[in-house]
């Protein structure tokens, strides 16, 4: 297996809704609201009609985009035996991944992500992560880390305990190991733990400006070109309207966007841009075409609605 991703194992279930759904429920049009009851989450989920079901979580998108560019890869995440459970195992083997995760009824649900799309097309999120924040080290397969060339985790599924310790696992027993920082509430949440991550014990690390520039505390971007270069790992950020770039030792390559796309969705961007540079990393693709094809992957993803290519 080429890559292994380890990850949050979220359910995608997409519904139409009417604006008025929105306000009745104190939603924020838009936003993304974590609901950690059961039963708010199911009276939400109640009358409304699923259009469609997809195997989501940020680091599962990235390993289907790299399963669609031809990459031979694998997914662990914690699911239930519960109706949610099999579409999500189901929906991650359509797309050639091997899930290497034996399913059984546990004590919460598998986790969903609820997505509301109203008329005018915005997307409003109400996430319950359900058991898939429940991993544990006896949930991470060591033959599928050993004889995957790079174990790709992400930092949604950080957390003290359980998860930590799963993740210590993961990386203690990887060929190579990489990471997404996620989300600028993660980095501030974990800010110690990730800092030693990215310069200890990763050997990939993805961020966005916003989250690098607060992992580090640093003043302006040449600070981070400078940490970049100091750590003598690979780093790749991605920075909007400004493009991407790499650092790898003094190797720095920086990339601008592509222009005049018609962006309707901004879901699963990074996760894509990580699948692109990913597929051109382990197929020896220089750094420049590493982040052209990060950048093709991410460009035709924000022109559709969900985050699937």
């Amino acid at each position: 297996m080429e890559i292994l991703g380890i990850g949050n194992a979220i359910i995608d279930v997409i519904c139409k809704v009417e604006d008025k759904f929105i306000s009745q429920n104190n939603l924020a049009k838009g936003n993304m609201k974590l609901i950690f009851d059961e039963n708010e989450f199911n009276k939400l989920l109640f009358d409304l009609k699923i259009e469609k079901t997809i195997s989501g979580g940020s680091v599962a998108n990235s390993i289907v985009g790299l399963s669609q560019l031809g990459n031979k890869v694998g997914f662990i995440g914690k699911i239930s035996d519960d109706d949610f459970g099999e579409k999500y195992e189901a929906g991650l083997k359509k797309e050639n991944v091997e899930y290497i995760y034996s399913k059984r009824k546990e004590k919460l649900p598998t986790g969903t992500c609820l997505i509301l799309i109203t008329p005018d097309s915005e997307r409003t999120m109400c996430t319950f992560l359900g058991t898939a924040g429940m991993i544990s080290e006896e949930n991470i397969d060591l033959n599928a880390l050993k004889k995957s060339k790079i174990t790709f985790l992400e930092g949604y599924l950080w957390d003290e305990g359980a998860p930590k310790k799963a993740f210590d696992k993961a990386i203690n027993n990887s060929n190579k190991v990489g990471m997404s920082l996620s989300d600028k509430f993660c980095v501030d949440r974990h800010k110690p733990h990730f800092l030693e991550l990215v310069k200890n014990k990763l050997d990939i690390t993805f961020a966005n400006e916003e989250e690098i520039i607060s992992l580090i505390n640093a003043k302006d971007f040449n600070e981070v070109i400078n940490f970049g270069k100091q750590t003598k790992k690979l780093l790749i950020i991605t920075r909007g309207s400004k493009g991407a770039i790499s650092i790898n030792g003094d190797d720095v390559c920086e990339i601008g966007i592509k222009k005049n796309l018609n962006i309707v969705d901004l879901t699963g961007a990074g996760d894509l841009f990580a699948a692109g540079y990913l597929h051109g990393y382990i197929n020896n693709f220089s750094q420049q075409e590493c982040l052209e094809k990060g950048t093709e992957m991410s460009s035709k993803i924000i022109q559709k609605i969900g985050a699937r290519i």
